[in-house]
């Protein structure tokens, strides 16, 4: 039972930041813009929120930090794809380009220092209940906060106005300028908040999946967290699913290579991507659903004329 339990857990910390960068995307991509740097953001993320903890002796401050530099370096995207109009998908790579190389640059003197891990809640009388107790009760608060942040998000899109009219951005700009919509301020905002969401993502994995810096720790997440917004047909409770299935298939791998199952370590480390690309290839063939979903000025940029 312990050992279950265990797993559980595991996977559910694999899972959070997952859904926490791919929610954030998804909010980005229902205004109407891609931003494939999620990968550079969250190891930005990463390493700052580490940075800032490790000085601190606070993961409370890293946690912030690692938020912080996130946005920031999503406003870097931001000012170049929708006030420059500079190519949404090339802007996109070169943010995770330069995000990997900063991030090894600035996390040189990191390397191998014991970090601060953020502690995981322990209610009393709710926490020793058998296994549910741990589950609920004695995870780490960014697990709590991926959960309310796709209650929000799932709220804020298909209950609210203001959700209504970024949906609308993203589904027609020119049509949302011509109603006196605001179009490039909701996108910066919707961008900046991805950036938010990537860079949380990446202080959980230096602050509590692996409170330590290793260089490009983010080992491919940012990628997962896109294809799963495609995954989700752009629905965040899809979002919640596919990141808990994509974190078993992490976790999955690590248990299979210590259980000596007979398979190429590196072949076990590639199920997560493998899991991806067939993902992804069983959406596209449903080219219906697929077009009925997707934000129909998904990477379009704009440029209002008036």
């Amino acid at each position: 039972m312990d050992i279950t339990v265990n797993i559980l857990l595991t996977i559910a910390t694999a899972a959070t930041p997952l859904l926490i960068a791919a929610i954030g995307e998804l909010v980005v991509e229902r205004s109407g813009v891609l931003n494939l740097g999620v990968e550079g953001m969250m190891v930005m993320g990463a390493v700052g929120g580490f940075g800032a903890g490790y000085l601190t002796g606070s993961p409370w401050i890293g946690l912030l930090a690692a938020i912080v530099v996130g946005a920031l370096f999503s406003l870097l995207f931001a000012v170049m794809t929708l006030s420059l109009a500079t190519n949404q998908v090339a802007t996109g790579l070169s943010l995770t380009l330069l995000g990997l190389g900063l991030s090894g640059m600035m996390g040189t003197s990191f390397v191998g220092q014991p970090g601060v891990r953020l502690p995981n809640l322990d209610i009393p009388g709710l926490s020793s209940i058998p296994v549910v107790g741990r589950l609920l009760f004695g995870q780490d608060p960014i697990f709590y906060i991926s959960i309310a942040l796709t209650a929000a998000v799932m709220w804020f899109l298909f209950k609210t106005r203001t959700g209504l009219t970024l949906r609308s951005i993203g589904d027609s700009h020119a049509s949302a300028h011509a109603l006196g919509i605001k179009v490039i301020r909701y996108r910066y905002l919707s961008v900046i908040f991805g950036g938010a969401c990537a860079g949380l993502a990446g202080g959980h994995l230096s602050l509590v999946y692996t409170p330590q810096w290793v260089e490009n720790m983010s080992a491919g997440r940012g990628w997962i967290a896109l294809a799963l917004v495609v995954f989700a047909s752009w629905r965040p409770w899809r979002v919640l699913a596919g990141a808990y299935i994509f974190g078993a298939v992490w976790i999955g791998q690590l248990h299979a290579q210590a259980f000596g199952i007979p398979v190429p370590s590196q072949m076990l480390s590639s199920l997560p991507y493998l899991a991806t690309v067939v993902v992804l290839v069983l959406i596209s063939r449903n080219k219906r659903l697929t077009m009925m979903n997707t934000p129909a000025s998904l990477g379009q940029p704009f440029v209002p004329d008036r």
